[in-house]
């Protein structure tokens, strides 16, 4: 089922209108896009009455073609017909037109598969997982780029507290001594201190570096170089500090344990994790904060207004 909540929404396929989403699907007949929607769920028309030929109708027999109707024989033509294979329910034949396989309409038409296109409920296309990729990318350089700056001596102290370790390691293997008590050596207590205080410094750096851009513009460096956006999944303009917080938290976090690799394996599965995620391609930390990342200026189809906000929800 999808995390979208329901209520109206802008329809994907025809950005000019708006639709109700029950949370698995589009219902109901569309409205415009600037009208003020209904505060519940759209009314479906009620299921036709099934017509019974009148008594003196003749026989059909097997093989014979079933008499012509006449214009009186049903009131709505194309009412209770079979709609077009469009995806939508509760959407058939408009009344006063020749359904699909009644005499002097259409034949029915092919029956097609169509796939949801994949647009965020607001409207917006949604980023691809390749440029979400190059993105995370360029953010991971620009933090690199501030340890360097703001954590370049604690690291230069770590590698001079590992080293005699590493080379007394070394010393040892090349001796033949037994694999189990290689594994009883350890790094000194500095060194331990040192992999900590680099960790949480790296931890901050990145948290100083994408929450408050995520909470104010929902870009940071990397998604405004390839034009991404992170959004709420409701439509509201901004996300907030505390929403962009819960967001980092998942993926930011678990840098912490990167020492017994445990923090690296979860954000790497977090990151992957919008792969496999049907409709709306979100990362497990998208999904703790209820965010979608979209295409930041999406150019409008042809006739098409450009996106807007939803007109309503419930």
């Amino acid at each position: 089922m999808s995390s979208v909540p329901p209520g109206w929404y802008k329809d994907p396929a025809e950005p000019t209108t708006q639709r109700y989403w029950d949370g698995e699907g589009w219902i109901g007949a569309p409205l415009p896009a600037d009208a003020t929607p209904p505060d519940g769920p759209p009314e479906l028309p009620p299921p036709p009455e099934p017509q019974t030929p009148p008594a003196d109708a003749a026989p059909v027999s097997p093989g014979v073609p079933a008499p012509a109707q006449t214009p009186g024989y049903n009131a709505y033509p194309g009412y209770g017909t079979p709609p077009p294979a469009n995806g939508h329910p509760g959407q058939g034949q408009a009344y006063g037109h020749a359904g699909y396989g009644v005499p002097g309409g259409p034949a029915y038409p092919p029956v097609q598969t169509l796939q949801q296109p994949a647009v965020a409920p607001i409207g917006v296309p949604l980023a691809s997982p390749g440029l979400r990729l190059v993105a995370r990318l360029i953010d991971v350089a620009a933090v690199l780029l501030l340890n360097v700056v703001v954590n370049g001596w604690f690291v230069y102290q770590y590698v001079q507290e590992i080293a005699p370790f590493y080379r007394e390691f070394n010393a040892r293997a090349q001796d033949g001594e037994s694999f189990g008590s290689l594994m009883q050596m350890a790094p000194s207590a500095e060194a331990s201190r040192l992999q900590l205080v680099i960790l949480i410094i790296a931890c901050a750096l990145w948290f100083a570096y994408e929450v408050p851009a995520v909470a104010n513009t929902g870009q940071t460096l990397g998604k405004r170089v390839v034009g991404l956006r992170v959004v709420r999944v409701d439509g509201a303009p901004k996300l907030g500090f505390g929403r962009s917080l819960r967001r980092w938290n998942l993926l930011g976090l678990p840098m912490l344990f990167w020492t017994c690799c445990v923090g690296f394996i979860w954000q790497i599965v977090d990151c992957f994790w919008l792969t496999v995620d049907r409709p709306l391609h979100q990362a497990l930390h998208d999904k703790a904060a209820r965010t979608v990342v979209v295409v930041a200026n999406p150019r409008p189809p042809a006739g098409a207004s450009p996106p807007q906000t939803p007109g309503g929800s419930s």
